[in-house]
């Protein structure tokens, strides 16, 4: 019989996971795409590392690290450069999305809004007078922008909303309600409203996209206070009270229910790969901490209990490694589905929420330290969980996608 030690090979040096790169997915990327993702990298490890854990306790956004995310090109990264933006394809977009939130779910989430939900829907839907005036501004960070979708009591089922717009004889509009969870929504200059307009059915036909500048008489952001969860984030209720706005706020090319959709396509792909950057932060940390803590006179990484532990997250990371990335190759080649994108963000946040978990137990007491990233990622991530489409309602997009049934009728 063959001994139970001839797999101890499998140790061997040359097979440990190189930034949590198991898997060699390096080799799968160009060299563009190596060089963007290790200029971001460099930006986390030098820039927000030193302040992102105070930056949560204190519950605020550090605003000093926008100049810099300007100048390395992460807003509107994948957007084309005759409006200011680095013109990046998906993957490269996505190693963006993915070394920012290595560094916290908060920073990926302030540059996700800005590009995804602002930048894209002014590119898809606007005017090309909006989008020379606006784009080059916030690929800059000259102007920050904001997305109003959700509302208090329509989150999960936004063809409900109640904001509306109404048409005026001489073509201008009156804005009147409310939107909730609004990231970016207090720091913002201009806020990309949906609104239900009295054109169209009753089936969300009428929803149009509106951009509202901060500062308009009738609109008023406020924080919201008393999150446990994404803390270095600026979170706000916007109310809209009878908000006068000309005839060309509206983006013109934006009509039904789809157009906030598409939008919500772009950010869950950024989410996708920003969840993997948050588990391969936990498990590099755990790795580290397992080899320097000692217990019972050895590295708690010498028992089995902590290696099974650390297998299992390895295993899962590199699993979400490869769906993001193949997702990309597919978004980049045009073949790719909104149904495909919300499998890959249920899959990688889910299995980010469980990785930052068990980091957080490997760490112990310690675990629960400001210093360490893995509470955060952890507490974080139950917000990634929950927003840009819950997890149950993702299953349920895919559940539809492989019956023909609509559960959510």
């Amino acid at each position: 019989m063959a001994s139970t030690n001839t797999d101890t090979h499998l140790a061997s040096p040359q097979l440990k996971p190189r930034d949590g790169d198991f898997f060699n997915i390096d080799a799968a990327l160009t060299e563009d795409e190596r060089a963007i993702r290790d200029s971001v990298r460099r930006f986390v490890d030098e820039q927000v590392m030193p302040v992102i854990g105070n930056a949560y306790v204190d519950g605020k956004f550090p605003r000093e690290l926008i100049p810099g995310m300007a100048e390395l090109g992460v807003f509107g990264a994948n957007l084309p450069e005759e409006y200011g933006c680095a013109g990046l394809n998906s993957v490269a977009y996505g190693l963006i999305m993915q070394e920012l939130e290595r560094g916290d779910s908060g920073v990926r989430s302030f540059a996700s809004v800005q590009g995804a939900l602002v930048m894209y829907p002014i590119f898809a839907f606007g005017s090309e007078e909006q989008k020379r005036h606006w784009l080059p501004k916030m690929a800059k960070a000259e102007a920050i922008g904001c997305f109003g979708l959700t509302e208090p009591d329509y989150g999960s089922n936004p063809a409900g909303m109640i904001t509306r717009a109404r048409r005026q004889a001489d073509g201008t509009w009156v804005l009147n309600g409310a939107k909730m969870w609004i990231t970016n929504g207090s720091a913002a200059h201009v806020a990309v409203v949906w609104a239900k307009t009295e054109e169209g059915d009753t089936d969300g036909k009428s929803i149009r996209g509106f951009l509202v500048p901060a500062g308009t008489k009738g609109f008023t952001a406020k924080d919201q206070k008393g999150k446990l969860s994404l803390r270095a984030s600026d979170t706000s209720e916007l109310v809209f009270s009878d908000v006068h706005l000309p005839a060309d706020a509206i983006l013109p090319k934006s009509g039904g229910l789809k157009s906030p959709l598409m939008c919500l396509t772009q950010a869950r792909y950024g989410i996708s790969w920003g969840a993997i950057g948050a588990a391969m932060g936990c498990y590099e940390e755990a790795v580290a901490y397992s080899k320097n803590r000692v217990m019972f006179d050895k590295p708690i990484g010498a028992f089995q209990i902590q290696q099974v532990r650390l297998a299992d997250m390895l295993t899962e990371i590199v699993k979400g490694q490869l769906v993001a990335l193949h997702l990309g190759r597919m978004k980049d080649a045009g073949t790719f589905t909104p149904q495909q994108v919300s499998l890959a963000k249920r899959n990688n946040v889910n299995i980010a929420t469980d990785i930052a978990r068990e980091a957080r137990r490997l760490l112990g007491a310690n675990g629960i330290l400001a210093e360490y990233a893995s509470m955060r990622h952890m507490a974080n991530l139950e917000s990634v969980y929950t927003y840009e489409g819950t997890h149950d309602v993702h299953s349920l997009v895919l559940g539809m996608a492989e019956t023909g049934f609509n559960a959510f009728k």
